[in-house]
């Protein structure tokens, strides 16, 4: 039995202590009596495992080779360049790339990851890597892969496979997601085929779905209307993620507000990610530039279940990145202004209960009895601090036990102000 004390604990107001026992919460409160081990926390923030929503682990450090260089900075450009990139790569460079981005973000305080992977290859190389690792290293953090055809469903053929053939199949090997890209297809008429095509694949083979939907700036790009549809037709809504609807944010206010008023009929969820989308789009734009992110304050205030990723980690997209998702929950809730009183005490939502519910985890998430033992520590005294702070996770327990756990950083200040 261990018992954690002297903890401010989100969601749990008043409550200072976790009870662990045989992995799993016993209880949380005050005063809990004793444990055979009591570690004091010291008055910091505990939250459960930060969720990285959306990431391609597939891709990690690909913008640092000499292969290719995306010179527009736009996403067209850098599909066309993996296209190539990607040829050659074996099953073991693949996995190589995924570990270090795992240990990474892992290091962040990250414990459950929905891996978008692609699958416009042939060989599903990368889906037979991503399969691999996630049960690889089950027992210490959680992956949930998606089937992602980068290239499309309808527009990507190579060896007398589409791009909806190999999502079959990787949904056959056993991965989590139907993924879906409607806005990357030829035409309109092909990204409208592609988005009832992946909801037709996620009813046969009882998956959940995770689509790149209308990542552009053209209003015009509405194929998250359809997905919606589609979803809710077969009541599956709330097992689907509509990931980036970056075009939304450009949509006109009257039908922004009908789509809300269904988005919240059918439960539908979404992801936003704030520094990548923030870096690419409005690429055509002058002044004044878009932002390029979906609604997430009103998403927030309709209680419709969004939640932040990181996408990438110095890729062909995106540069930057490190996988710390202290990082993103502050450059988005700048970008999306929530910055109320109220958002401050829900903020953290972003990265961790509202990733677990478009994962289906809440049975197994959360600080609750009952609920694995899996929570971080930040270095902050409230919740507020710990985000005006972009504090450090010093720990990382799963099951009770650490992944991780680091000493408090210490200054010598010689001169007195």
């Amino acid at each position: 039995m261990k018992k954690f004390i002297n903890a401010v604990i989100y969601k749990h107001d008043g409550a200072s202590e976790i009870l662990v026992e045989d992995g799993k919460i016993k209880a949380i409160g005050t005063n809990l009596g004793d444990a055979d081990e009591v570690i004091d926390l010291g008055g910091r923030v505990v939250i459960p495992p930060y969720v990285d929503s959306h990431l391609h682990l597939d891709y990690y450090m690909t913008g640092q080779t000499d292969k290719a260089k995306n010179e527009t900075g736009t996403l067209f450009e850098a599909i066309d360049i993996w296209n190539d990139f990607k040829k050659g790569t074996t099953k073991e460079e693949m996995k190589e790339r995924m570990y270090a981005a795992i240990r990474d973000v892992v290091g962040y305080g990250t414990q459950y990851i929905r891996a978008q992977t692609d699958c416009t290859d042939p060989a599903l190389t990368g889906i037979r890597a991503a399969l691999e690792v996630r049960d690889e290293l089950k027992d210490k953090v959680t992956i949930q892969v998606v089937a992602f055809p980068q290239n499309g469903m309808y527009s990507f053929c190579e060896e007398g496979k589409t791009g909806r053939d190999l999502v079959e199949e990787a949904l056959q090997l056993g991965a989590d997601c139907v993924g879906g890209i409607p806005h990357n297809e030829w035409c309109r008429e092909d990204g409208e085929k592609a988005v009832k095509e992946i909801v037709r694949l996620a009813v046969k083979y009882d998956k959940l779905i995770d689509v790149h939907c209308d990542e552009t700036d053209d209003t015009q790009a509405r194929f998250v209307e359809q997905l919606n549809a589609e979803a809710m037709r077969v009541g599956r809504g709330d097992l689907t993620t509509a990931s980036h609807t970056c075009s939304f944010g450009s949509a006109n206010d009257a039908y922004a507000f009908r789509m809300i008023g269904l988005f919240r009929q059918s439960g539908l969820n979404f992801v936003s990610c704030p520094t990548e989308n923030l870096f690419l789009q409005a690429r055509q734009d002058t002044y004044p530039k878009r932002r390029g992110l979906t609604r997430v304050k009103e998403f927030v205030d309709n209680d419709i279940n969004v939640a932040f990723g990181q996408d990438s980690i110095v890729d062909l997209w995106y540069p930057a990145g490190n996988g710390n998702m202290m990082n993103i929950l502050d450059n988005g809730i700048h970008s999306s202004q929530l910055m109320r009183e109220e958002d401050f005490a829900r903020n953290f939502d972003l990265v961790t209960y509202n990733g677990a519910k478009l994962m289906k985890l809440e049975d197994e998430y959360g600080l609750d009895e009952g609920k694995p033992a899996n929570f971080i520590v930040l270095d902050a005294p409230s919740i507020f601090e710990a985000q005006r702070n972009r504090v450090e996770c010093l720990a990382s327990i799963r099951g009770g036990e650490y992944l991780f756990k680091k000493k408090v950083r210490e200054y010598e200040v010689e001169v007195e102000l």
